[in-house]
Parts: structure tokens; C-alpha cells; sequence
């Protein structure tokens, strides 16, 4: 790597796929995106031996990175009021929503933008085959990534908007109102009645009125999809997040459909 040549890797682990993506900070060019899905959920143990086949059958991957970051995508965590976050009581806050064990190591991201901590479990043998790889890198998870560059973006509005952001098995919801934070959530669906149970739930307990509301959608999701088509038959205002990145994108890249990678672009 020279000075001339600064490259960032993003690697997006979920235990039902792999992102990657690679950004010339130097020219400002996103060089390299791509996403693997498994055709079922796997353990972490399997995603490791995946990952360590992707990294090594791509030459992309041994170019010299100025930074490494790691988005651990799972349902295992949950935000705190970092007014009411206490270190020591790290399990207590997760136990309520995800079945824990005594040998989950927990962590937390701090996010700035409304003062709160996220706890959360992230996949501990990625972390120490990156480290053995590439030496330091910096992790944090993917719910982390979303609401921080949601309420950054989320300009003064009068408006109560729902964002979207669908993957193959999950959904995570969040609801933003006048900058302020006021629902995150994920859920785990396994058919297209879970999906729009689980968005009229919330439009039903916020008292979200599904013909004022704009629900923005990001992720693996198409206007030619069947949960698209199930949305738009139930919610009058149906939007695809728009993509508005500082950088530029190789000519190799299809940019048609950048909402699925909606997390990786937003980690830099």
C-alpha cells in the first residue's frame, strides 16, 4: 500500500450471508461489492469456513488495507439509554429479548447521534480469524450502522417516517420522528404473513396511520418482489431509501440495485 493508494475493507457477517465491499479512499471509488447468501441459515463455525473461502479466492482480498471493518448482523442486541447504561450489568440488559449463555461474550457501541449504547453479542471466532489475518481492525453492529446513518440523515421534518431494511429472514424496523428515535426493532420472519404482521404490528402500537405514513425500504428487497407488492397493498406510501453516497462507483458495479447493500456502503 502506497500513500497514494489508501483502500478500506468492509466485511458484512450474517449467519445467512457475507458483504464485502473495498473503497479507494484515494480516489474515492468504491472498487469491489458483493454479497454471497447461503441457501440456509448456517452456524458460526460454517460462516467462518465460508468467509475464509471467499477471502482467499479472490485477489481483491490480499491488497494491503489502511482500515477493517467487520458488521456482525444479528438479532442478539439491543439499545440502552447510555443515561441508564452501567457497564456491570452488560447480560441483564440483553437477556430480555435474546437467550444468552455464560459464555457469550457482550460488548456495546456507543452512538453519539442520540446518546445511547448498543449491547449486543457479536460472532467472537470472525473477530479472532480477522485479527490473525489482518491485525487490527474495528468491529460494530449492523443496527449500530443503521440507526446512526438514519438519524443522521433524517433532516427536521414534521413527518413520522418508518424505515425498512429487509434481509432474507429478518427485518429491522426503525421509526423516526423529528430526529428523535422512537422505535428500533427486529424481527424474525419465515413467511410473507410473519413480514407484514410484524409492520402493521408496530404501525398498529405507534398509531402510525398506513395511509399518511412513508415507510422507506432498503435492503434485499425489489419493486418486482412479493413483500413489495404484500407493502404496497396495505401501506399507501411505499419508498426505496435514497441512496446518496459522497463517492463514486467502479463501472464494474451494477448501481441499479445499491439499496441491498444498503449497511456495507453506509460503514465508511
Amino acid at each position: 500500500m502506497t500513500k497514494n493508494n489508501i483502500k478500506e475493507l468492509s466485511i458484512q457477517v450474517n449467519l445467512n450471508g457475507l458483504s464485502f465491499c473495498i473503497l479507494n479512499r484515494t480516489s474515492n471509488t468504491i472498487e469491489f461489492l458483493n454479497s454471497i447468501s447461503f441457501h440456509h441459515k448456517l452456524n458460526p463455525f460454517d460462516v467462518l469456513n465460508r468467509l475464509k473461502t471467499e477471502l482467499s479466492a479472490n485477489s481483491v482480498f490480499s491488497d494491503e488495507f489502511d482500515s477493517i471493518t467487520v458488521v456482525h448482523q444479528n438479532e442478539l442486541s439491543t439499545l440502552v439509554p447510555k443515561a441508564l447504561y452501567d457497564e456491570n450489568n452488560k447480560a441483564d440488559y440483553l437477556k430480555f429479548n435474546t437467550k444468552i449463555l455464560k459464555t457469550d461474550y457482550i460488548t456495546h457501541d456507543d452512538i453519539t447521534v442520540n446518546d445511547s449504547v448498543n449491547v449486543y453479542i457479536p460472532y467472537i471466532n470472525i473477530n479472532n480469524y480477522i485479527y490473525e489475518t489482518f491485525g487490527e481492525f474495528t468491529y460494530k453492529h449492523s443496527s449500530t450502522v443503521l440507526v446512526d446513518t438514519l438519524l443522521q440523515k433524517k433532516h427536521q421534518s414534521d413527518s413520522i417516517d418508518v424505515y425498512l431494511h429487509v434481509n432474507s429472514n429478518t427485518i429491522e424496523i426503525a421509526v423516526i420522528d423529528k430526529q428523535q428515535l422512537q422505535l428500533f426493532n427486529t424481527f424474525e420472519y419465515h413467511s410473507k404473513e410473519d413480514f407484514i404482521y410484524y409492520v402493521l404490528f408496530v404501525f398498529e402500537q405507534l398509531s402510525l396511520d398506513v395511509e399518511t405514513t412513508v415507510i422507506y425500504l432498503s435492503g434485499v428487497i425489489n419493486q418486482d418482489d412479493e413483500l413489495y407488492s404484500l407493502l404496497y397493498t396495505y401501506i399507501r406510501h411505499v419508498e426505496f431509501e435514497k441512496m446518496n453516497f459522497t463517492y463514486t462507483f467502479s463501472e464494474k458495479i451494477d448501481t441499479k440495485r445499491l439499496h441491498q447493500y444498503y449497511l456495507i456502503l453506509n460503514t465508511f
